[in-house]
């Protein structure tokens, strides 16, 4: 048996960052996805044969202020569920990963060299973070020294909300600021008065707490979202827009980025990312996917100077697999969008520790981190269930006394970006409303099946 290398000698190549450097050109692209495919190999390793793959199904609930507004998206709610995934080696080592596999990928790994397909982007995150801890495990190495050259020792890490009122925002962010975050971001949406939240919100906030906005192109276009944000500006505590209008608007986001002095944020690829750079259509980037396209788009992002944060949404384990991919990044410089916070276990041991806005990247083994085999058991399940929609109804309150009723987000979302109803009137609101078993909700509840009812007063 071929003896195991050395940390020295293990790595045949670590420079992934080949367009970093220079200007960015139209080769630019072409060269980044070849440096990505030629990652660094594992050679001369034990058994890297892949003998068995897990899945663990776990619902883990959501903390009581997430819980109160996961559920207005079928989406959303679904988030408690997740797919534990163990990668069983020849060897005898075992990898971990959470976001389970996609189908057929099982079948089409097991049996193989396990440093042959982490590459592979089609696996599903689950399977795909596994074999890289594996990999990692034997050879005693940190994962992210197969994803190339080590640059920072900290990740910058931040707090994630959905749309919520801003005394719940305001609960959010104190957990936040406790736990040792410095950054925070919120879902703004146009059923809330996004101007009295954070009047609301930043008598809460320590002068030195940052706020990012996704706006998910709910400000629709330049007309409505030049004079909003210029006005959003007054919040010291605000440092990003992101999406504030659709991203294929390449002269409407030209546009506000010469209206606002906050940076905008886009995700990386819409418009095509050439025509990004070219055009200067944004500040900065939100970075996602799966390991070679991560790597791909930061060496992109690098060679065009340009900052992102890394948006990968999970528990735990994907919050780790994040920060390895900081590790090696450069421009991994805005503070990475995990979910973990939102849970009663984040699942893995030791607990991540976040300390002015940044966590200790691991230098063990793998992820340099251990599954919560207590907390498994604790909220394991045989399989995750087909849910049905919940039966709920949701007002808007105009400030002009009248009141729209909607089953779902969804729907009323899809509304508002169609410009069916008005966009960021201040004054509006929204809120649950509950089911007492009364005649008037039933009512209300069946003629919302077929769309909104708008009426124009509030008799619910």
């Amino acid at each position: 048996m071929t003896p195991k290398l050395s940390r020295r000698s293990w790595i045949r190549n670590s420079a992934l960052l080949g367009a970093g450097s220079a200007a960015l050109g139209g080769a630019a692209l072409p060269r980044a996805r070849a440096a990505a495919s030629a990652a660094p190999a594992v050679v001369g390793s034990p058994d890297l044969s892949v003998k068995k793959i897990e899945q663990i199904f776990v619902d883990v609930p959501f903390k009581p202020v997430p819980k109160r507004h996961q559920y207005r998206e079928f989406a959303h709610e679904g988030r408690r569920f997740n797919t534990i995934v163990k990668v069983h080696l020849g060897n005898g080592v075992v990898g971990i990963g959470e976001g389970g596999a996609r189908e057929n990928a099982i079948k089409r790994v097991t049996g193989a060299n396990a440093a042959e397909h982490m590459w592979d982007d089609s696996l599903g995150s689950g399977l795909q973070v596994a074999l890289f801890d594996a990999v990692a495990r034997t050879n005693d190495l940190p994962v992210h020294r197969l994803l190339g050259k080590q640059v920072r020792e900290r990740a910058f890490m931040s707090w994630w909300a959905v749309d919520m009122p801003a005394a719940d925002w305001a609960l959010e962010c104190k957990e936040a600021v406790s736990k040792g975050y410095t950054s925070f971001k919120g879902k703004a949406r146009p059923w809330f008065d996004l101007i009295v939240q954070c009047r609301e919100l930043s008598k809460t906030l320590p002068a030195h707490f940052k706020i990012d906005f996704d706006f998910n192109s709910t400000l629709l276009d330049s007309g409505h979202a030049a004079p909003y944000l210029v006005e959003l500006e007054q919040f010291r505590n605000i440092a990003i827009f992101e999406t504030p209008i659709p991203q294929e608007d390449v002269e409407g986001n030209k546009l506000l980025r010469r209206k606002t002095n906050i940076p905008i944020a886009q995700h990386y690829g819409n418009p095509p990312i050439m025509t990004a750079l070219r055009e200067e259509v944004c500040d900065g980037f939100v970075v996602g996917g799966g390991a070679q396209r991560v790597i791909e788009s930061g060496t992109i992002a690098a060679a065009a100077n340009k900052s992102f944060w890394l948006q990968l949404t999970g528990n735990g384990l994907t919050a780790v697999w994040t920060m390895h991919l900081a590790a090696v990044l450069t421009h991994a410089q805005w503070p990475a969008i995990n979910l973990n916070h939102m849970f009663v276990s984040d699942l893995v041991k030791p607990g991540i520790l976040v300390e002015n806005g940044s966590a200790q990247i691991p230098n063990t083994p793998g992820l340099g981190y251990d599954l919560d085999e207590d907390a498994i058991e604790r909220y394991r399940i045989e399989a995750i269930p087909k849910r049905p929609q919940p039966n709920k109804l949701y007002a808007i309150r105009w400030p002009s006394g009248a009141t729209s009723y909607y089953r779902n987000a969804d729907e009323f979302r899809a509304d508002f970006v169609d410009g069916k109803l008005p966009p960021y009137p201040r004054g509006v609101y929204m809120q649950e409303v509950p089911d007492n078993g009364g005649k008037d909700w039933k009512d209300m509840n069946a003629r919302a099946q077929n769309g909104g009812v708008h009426v124009g007063t509030r008799p619910l």
